[in-house]
Parts: structure tokens; C-alpha cells; sequence
């Protein structure tokens, strides 16, 4: 729920936010659908099945009467959705300043999809990514796999990009699209930090992983 709110919650951002600066549109309906169809949900599915944490019995009971969203969630989703849907519009105003309305949007499409699959990875876990094993859930690495490839499909073949009214990156597109992608790692690494603070959680790590 974590992963498919903030990153739903993104795409309404990059089209709203989008909209009030007078815009172009950043991205069109079928690259919100696809994004919704396969991007989204082959990450969701394998976070859902992480393994489970071994330090869980070590964790304080939560209050069987508290929220879901309770302890900084609904800042957690607005503030990571808010990051991507504004990483979006950074690189579709680099792309259509640059290149063109087209490659424009072609940067957009393609970094929304990626930095949502690497935000999946921060999702994974509320301690550092740095201090856990990335790949012992299978499943993920996988659907990052699928979904880098399918994505890459989608901007290579120019029977595909027509269709989804796209077109080919070159490399310094590409650049530019993986660097905006990844910042999200770096940004909510410094977010769990903060949560950690304020909220006062005990984040056991397994130091021999």
C-alpha cells in the first residue's frame, strides 16, 4: 500500500503540478495506463512478498486501535510521491528544453517508470538499504528486471513507440533519465533518517548480512 499510494500519488503530481506551471502535458493517458498496468504492479506484487523481518519479535506490539497510516506514514507517501512526480517534470523541462515536446515526454514516461521501480527498493525495508541483503527477496529483483526491459521495448522499437507515441533515447538522454531516477535513494535515505528521529524507532540489522 506504501509503494502503489506514493507512486500514485506522484503521477497526480506531475500531471497537476504540470498543469498550474502552464506545461505542455507531460505525459499522455497511455503512459499513465501502462505505468499503472505493469509498472506499478510487478513490484507491488513481489514487495508483498518480502520475506519476513527476523527481528520482528524484538519490536514493541503495535496498538491493535492504531491507524494504518499512523506513525508518519501519510507524510512518508505524500512526501515520496511529491519527489516523484517533481523529478518527472524535471526531466520533461530538460527534455522539451533541450530536445522537443516528443523526447520530452519520451524522458518523462521513462524516468516516472524508473523511479518507481527504484523506489520500490526503498520501500523494502525502514532501515538503510545499505545495512540489509537487496536480493534476498528473488522476486523483486526480478519484477526490476521485467520492468526495466519492458520499459526499454517500449522506447527502442519504433513500431512499439508509435504506438505509445514515444521515441528513442540517445545516450545522454539515457544519462540524464538513470541520474533523475536514482535520486530517490539518496532522498529517502535521508527521509528514513529523519522518521527515525522523530518517531524514535528501533531498527535492528543483521551485521553478518
Amino acid at each position: 500500500m506504501h509503494f502503489l499510494l506514493a507512486t500514485n500519488v506522484g503521477e497526480i503530481v506531475a500531471i497537476f503540478l504540470g498543469l498550474l506551471l502552464g506545461l505542455d502535458t507531460p505525459l499522455l493517458a497511455i503512459h499513465l495506463l501502462w505505468i499503472n498496468l505493469v509498472t506499478d504492479s510487478f513490484p507491488a506484487i513481489a514487495l508483498g512478498m518480502e520475506p519476513i523481518d527476523k527481528y520482528i519479535m524484538r519490536k514493541k506490539p503495535k496498538d491493535a486501535k492504531q491507524s494504518l497510516f499512523a506513525d508518519g506514514l501519510w507524510g512518508k507517501i505524500f512526501i515520496e510521491g511529491s519527489m516523484i512526480g517533481i523529478l518527472t517534470l524535471l526531466a520533461f523541462s530538460i527534455g522539451n528544453k533541450l530536445y522537443g515536446l516528443t523526447v520530452a515526454r519520451t524522458m518523462a514516461f521513462t524516468s516516472l517508470s524508473m523511479l518507481e521501480l527504484f523506489h520500490s527498493l526503498n520501500i523494502k525495508t525502514e532501515t538503510s538499504i545499505l545495512n540489509i541483503n537487496i536480493f534476498n527477496n528473488f522476486y523483486l529483483i526480478g519484477a526490476l528486471a521485467l520492468g526495466t526491459i519492458l520499459q526499454l521495448i517500449v522506447t527502442a522499437i519504433p513500431a512499439v513507440c508509435n504506438v505509445f507515441e514515444v521515441t528513442s533515447l540517445n545516450l545522454i538522454q539515457w544519462a540524464i533519465v538513470l541520474g533523475i531516477s536514482i535520486l530517490p535513494i539518496i532522498l529517502v535515505e535521508l527521509q528514513k533518517k529523519i522518521n527515525e528521529i522523530n518517531f524514535g524507532e528501533k531498527v535492528f540489522i543483521d551485521k553478518t548480512i
